[in-house]
């Protein structure tokens, strides 16, 4: 008799489903951000980085996937090369008065 295939109809998500879930977890968010997990970590123990929090009775340290995005948003806007307005080459030059003149 010859095998069958029966698509199984799990619960768990597949890897390809696994980005667009609305929270990530460390390893996850570290390829999401192109970053080691281990800069994630370092990140999350001097309270820098993305925001992030646990989950579950494990205490799994997960990220939500709009706070990733949010959180990249604000590091462009604080680049002064992403951000127009904080480079120091678009302000016009201050001209300071001399301390020198005489009444």
């Amino acid at each position: 008799m010859p095998a069958r295939f029966f698509p199984t109809t799990s619960a768990a998500p597949t890897p390809q489903a696994a980005p667009r879930a609305a929270f990530l977890s460390v390893k996850e968010a570290a390829e999401y951000l192109g970053l080691s997990p281990h800069t994630l970590y370092v990140w999350r123990h001097r309270r820098q980085g993305p925001p992030s929090f646990r989950m579950g009775p494990r205490g799994r340290v997960m990220y939500r996937r709009e706070s990733l995005y949010a959180w990249i948003r604000e590091q462009e806007q604080a680049d002064s090369r992403s951000n127009t307005s904080l480079n120091p080459l678009s302000v016009a030059p201050q001209f300071r008065f001399s301390h020198t003149c005489k009444a």
